[in-house]
């Protein structure tokens, strides 16, 4: 998943979840976060970030915040759409006869459905973009839509489907990601029922730069 243009730019503040204040070129620029997650650890006033520029008409802002350096150096990638973009562009390179994003199973909408030969698979996917101590968390906040899509993977996989959660590591040097009980308890239930449902936990290794993302490796 590359970026059309990128640009770097020194965080300010951040006045709610949807916008932050940076310094770029020497001015001032209100920009969109594209991450409602809390992010706390991250955007530091005075900490490295990266924008770009869609060029959507119309827009409030003109720059989209996708990257933060950490104060440990390493560069992580917060573009919530950034999960789904990379890990579409990894299924194109399996053996799947058939992938269909956003697919209706249930009372939910599924990532992504996928078959091969007679049978049909799907896959739930989160964006990790809190790390502590070398090992991933999530979620940063609370999400009761995730406890639900988890509570469909478990469906999903009695009804005879192979199901999965995937968890997009939006940095590099993690390869485990944990439920944040301390945040939300209930997700970290919904995992260990998964799991023993038989529903596969991946993690989905990434390489992070300013301008880029990919998937590197895969783990279960």
């Amino acid at each position: 998943m590359i970026y059309k243009n990128i640009r770097p730019a020194i965080f300010i503040k951040r006045p709610n979840r949807f916008i932050a204040e940076v310094e770029i070129e020497g001015h001032r620029e209100i920009v969109h976060v594209k991450n409602t997650g809390r992010c706390k650890e991250l955007l530091i006033p005075g900490c490295e970030v990266w924008l770009t520029a869609p060029g959507t008409p119309n827009r409030k802002t003109e720059y989209d915040l996708v990257a933060v350096k950490k104060g440990n150096g390493v560069l992580f990638n917060i573009d919530s759409q950034a999960p789904n973009k990379v890990v579409r562009e990894w299924l194109a390179t399996k053996d799947y006869s058939r992938v269909i994003p956003e697919y209706t199973y249930g009372d939910s909408r599924i990532d992504f459905y996928m078959e091969r030969d007679e049978e049909k698979y799907l896959m739930e996917v989160k964006g990790c973009t809190l790390e502590i101590d070398g090992v991933g968390f999530f979620p940063d906040a609370p999400t009761e839509r995730g406890v639900k899509h988890i509570r469909e993977l478990i469906r999903a996989k009695h009804a005879g489907y192979h199901a999965s959660l995937a968890f997009v590591i939006q940095m590099d040097g993690v390869e485990e990601v944990r439920p944040n009980v301390d945040t939300h308890p209930e997700f970290g239930v919904a995992m260990d029922e998964a799991r023993t449902a038989g529903v596969e936990i991946l993690y989905l290794c990434c390489h992070v730069e300013p301008g880029r993302m990919e998937i590197v490796k895969d783990k279960m």
